[in-house]
């Protein structure tokens, strides 16, 4: 199984994006955090930087929205060049109506589920969606340590995903490093994100890598 690597850019010079965009053209994915201030306590970016950041990216871009009414501002992030959108269930009022309109733009739809909230409601459902990203902190700031308790979450993920037979990928976000990238391979996630581990290395491009080879060395399919 190939494992992907999703730096994200919460950890850039944001006066620099453009620079820190190509440092990490190694890994597979750009993760972008769109934070509104309400849904969660800070505030990033909106829709013409990431726009601009899909202009410029040599990656496709992953947008996570930590933000209130998806249902509503999800698309507008399609129309930027996102190749995928992430929202949250405790944010939109209609997931399926959403992730099938998602796709009918050509972009993959995902769905977040935080530390506190079970990923078992989303069962029933979970052929709606090309991606489900698991929290591994609380979202909101980058740098956070790694809560290993929600490796069980994932792994019951991967269980039904396996079970099913779908090709439904697991993200998983939050203190992954090259410390943590075995741990949560091991329960089954395949795509990576990883911020400050990246942007804090002296070498990122090296450090993609090696998060990339720990994490593949002990992948559970």
């Amino acid at each position: 199984m190939t494992i992907n690597i999703a730096p994200s850019i919460l950890s850039a010079d944001f006066c620099n994006l453009e620079r820190d965009l190509h440092a990490i053209a190694n890994a597979d994915l750009v993760h972008v955090d769109v934070m509104d201030h309400h849904f969660v306590p800070n505030l990033t970016l909106g829709e013409p930087i990431v726009k601009r950041i899909c202009e410029v990216s040599p990656l496709p871009v992953d947008v996570h929205l930590m933000i209130e009414d998806p249902d509503r501002w999800a698309p507008e992030f399609a129309k930027c060049g996102a190749q995928s959108v992430t929202f949250h269930m405790g944010a939109t009022h209609a997931p399926v109506r959403l992730a099938r309109q998602l796709r009918d733009m050509g972009c993959k739809a995902c769905f977040a589920v935080r530390p506190a909230e079970p990923v078992e409601p989303i069962f029933d459902i979970l052929d709606e969606f090309d991606m489900i990203l698991i929290m591994t902190v609380e979202p909101g700031f980058g740098g956070q340590k790694f809560l290993a308790n929600q490796m069980a979450k994932t792994r019951r993920l991967r269980d039904e995903i396996t079970r099913r037979g779908l090709s439904t990928h697991i993200q998983v976000d939050g203190g992954v490093s090259r410390d943590t990238a075995h741990i949560v391979a091991e329960a089954g996630a395949d795509v990576l994100v990883a911020g400050s581990a990246v942007y804090g290395a002296k070498d990122i491009a090296a450090e993609i890598d090696l998060i990339r080879s720990n994490a593949e060395a002990a992948y559970r399919d």
